[in-house]
């Protein structure tokens, strides 16, 4: 068989197997409106005589099954009573004093390493940088656009250390300023 003969065969079946398989779209037939509490939209005209429903003029209506909101689950005595809000703490909520000083003890020696960390950092790209005049490198000998972008990537960097410096310097003296009594609380 040529090759003709067979796509002359087998098109035609493909083309009816698709179609079979494509849902098709009906007219939908007249759509009564019927009255009440909820408005509810048939298409049975038997049903929308007897329930005295009115035609709808116009095109085709499209209904979309609405959800209903589901109820608040009622407070019960027998759950767990949840952490008070941060405004209302009661005395159960606080931490002894020494563990308390030995917190801020720990996180006081992190952030000094951490600055120490940063300070060294710190002098490591104002190195690099040197004042804005770095030796050349390689190929930028010949292409000053890119020495450009490493002169301006260096001072990105001394500025990023510079502020971490300063970040962890705000954070330690936060830790060392003696805590004062919050506002509105008078000690008598």
């Amino acid at each position: 068989m040529s090759k003709l003969r067979i796509l002359t065969l087998t098109l035609p079946l493909g083309l009816l197997t698709w179609a079979a398989g494509v849902p098709w779209a009906h007219a939908q037939g007249q759509v009564f409106r019927c009255p009440g509490t909820p408005v509810e939209y048939i298409n049975d005209p038997q049903q929308a005589r007897a329930r005295g429903c009115q035609p709808m003029d116009g095109g085709n209506i499209t209904i979309i099954q609405g959800t209903t909101p589901r109820p608040a689950p009622a407070p019960s005595s027998a759950t767990v009573p949840s952490r008070p809000a941060t405004g209302t703490r009661n005395g159960a909520d606080r931490v002894d004093p020494a563990t308390q000083r030995a917190r801020e003890s720990d996180a006081r020696a992190i952030l000094e390493n951490e600055l120490r960390q940063a300070q060294e950092r710190l002098a490591q790209a104002r190195t690099e940088y040197a004042d804005g005049q770095p030796p050349k490198q390689g190929i930028e000998g010949r292409n000053h656009q890119r020495y450009l972008d490493r002169v301006a990537e260096l001072r990105a960097a001394v500025n990023r250390a510079e502020a971490d410096v300063t970040g962890i310097q705000r954070e330690l003296e936060r830790l060392r300023a003696p805590s004062a009594p919050p506002a509105g609380s008078n000690s008598r």
